[in-house]
C-alpha cells in the first residue's frame, strides 16, 4: 500500500437531521465530500478536507469529528462571519431522502491556504459547492494546483433538480470543472436534471466526451456504466439488504474508489489504460463502501467496516 499518496476533500459541511415517519432518528455531520473524506479516513487512507465552517457548538463537533476519524482540518477554518449550515433530510420507504436545507450562500474567504498536492494524490470534489459564483475563486485555485502537481481530479456532478433554476448561470464552471477533471462522475437522477436524459452513452457521447474522457454513471440499485474514449463498460451493482438510508451512497462510491486508486497504485497517467478487470475491481470497492453506509443511518462507512476495507479483494 502506498500512503505517501492522499485523498483531498474539498466541499461544504453541513448538519444532517434525518427524519424518517416523520420523526427525527438521528443528527449527522455531512456534506458530499465531507462524507468521502471521513469515510477516506476510516478506511486508513492518508486524507485532507479543504472547506470551512461556522465559529459555533456545530463548527465545533465538526472539526472534532473530523479529528476523530483521521481526517487533516488544517485547512477548514472556523469563520465567524459564517453560519454552519443545517439541513432536513426525510427519508422515504426505499431510504432516499429529500431535502430542506437552512444555509447561507456558500463563499470563499477573503483569504485561504491549501494543502500541498503531490503526484498522485486524489483530489475529490463537486456538488453545487464547486460551480457556484461565491466559491469559484477558491475552487480554481485547488483544481489549478491539482492538475499541474499529477493529481487524480475526481468530480462528482452530484446537480439537484432544486438548482435546475440556475442551469444556465452555472454550466460554464459545469464545464470547466469537467475540463480540469481526470474523472467525472454523475448520477442518472443528476443528468435529468441537467441535461434532460438518463442514458449514460448520450449524455458522454453530446456533453462530456469533448471535456473528460473517463466518465462514470451510477444509477442507484441499477447498474454502472463507464464510458471510455475506445468503448463502455457495464456492471451490475449488487444488491444491498436492510438498507437504512440513501442519503450517503454516492459519497461512499466516491470514498471506495478513491482509495482502490491509491491502494492498487493507480496515478493519472495509468487511468486511460485500465481494462475492463481492472475496473471492475475498483467499482467492486466503491459499491461495497456504498453498500455499508446504506446500512446506517449516518453517511459513512462503520468503523468496523473501515478497518477491513483495505482487505477487500482489490
Amino acid at each position: 500500500m502506498d500512503y505517501t499518496r492522499k485523498v483531498i476533500g474539498m466541499g461544504e459541511t453541513i448538519m444532517d437531521i434525518i427524519f424518517r415517519d416523520g420523526q427525527p432518528r438521528a443528527a449527522v455531520h455531512g456534506g458530499s465530500s465531507f462524507n468521502s473524506i471521513v469515510s477516506v479516513g476510516r478506511a486508513g487512507v492518508p486524507c485532507v478536507f479543504v472547506g470551512d465552517t461556522g465559529a459555533d457548538i456545530v463548527g465545533r463537533q465538526t472539526l472534532d469529528f473530523m479529528r476523530a476519524n483521521h481526517v487533516e482540518t488544517a485547512y477548514c477554518p472556523m469563520r465567524p462571519d459564517v453560519k454552519s449550515a443545517v439541513s432536513l433530510a426525510y427519508l422515504n420507504d426505499e431510504g432516499d431522502a429529500s431535502y430542506v436545507f437552512y444555509k447561507q450562500e456558500p463563499k470563499a474567504p477573503a483569504q485561504w491556504k491549501l494543502p500541498r498536492v503531490n503526484a498522485g494524490d486524489v483530489l475529490l470534489f463537486g456538488s453545487y459547492y464547486a460551480s457556484c459564483r461565491g466559491m469559484r475563486p477558491l475552487v480554481e485555485d485547488m483544481l489549478g494546483q491539482a492538475t499541474q502537481g499529477g493529481a487524480v481530479v475526481y468530480y462528482d456532478i452530484n446537480f439537484r433538480s432544486s438548482h435546475s433554476h440556475e442551469r444556465d448561470a452555472l454550466m460554464p464552471a459545469l464545464q470547466d470543472n469537467c475540463r480540469l477533471s481526470t474523472i467525472v462522475r454523475g448520477s442518472a437522477d443528476d443528468f435529468e436534471a441537467l441535461f434532460g436524459e438518463r442514458d449514460a452513452q448520450a449524455v458522454y457521447d453530446r456533453h462530456l466526451r469533448a471535456l473528460c474522457p473517463i466518465f462514470i454513471c451510477t444509477s442507484g440499485p441499477g447498474s454502472v456504466t463507464v464510458c471510455l474514449p475506445h468503448g463502455t463498460l457495464r456492471f451490475p451493482v449488487p444488491k444491498v439488504e436492510d438498507v437504512a438510508s440513501a442519503v450517503g451512497a454516492g459519497d461512499n462510491f466516491n470514498a471506495g474508489l478513491a482509495c482502490s486508486l491509491i491502494w492498487r497504485g493507480i496515478t493519472r497517467d495509468r487511468l486511460p489504460l485500465l481494462g475492463r478487470e481492472e475496473w471492475q475491481h475498483m467499482l467492486a470497492t466503491a459499491c461495497a463502501f456504498s453498500g455499508d453506509a446504506c446500512r446506517r443511518l449516518d453517511n459513512y462507512i462503520s468503523p468496523g467496516f473501515g478497518l477491513r476495507a483495505s482487505s477487500l479483494p482489490v
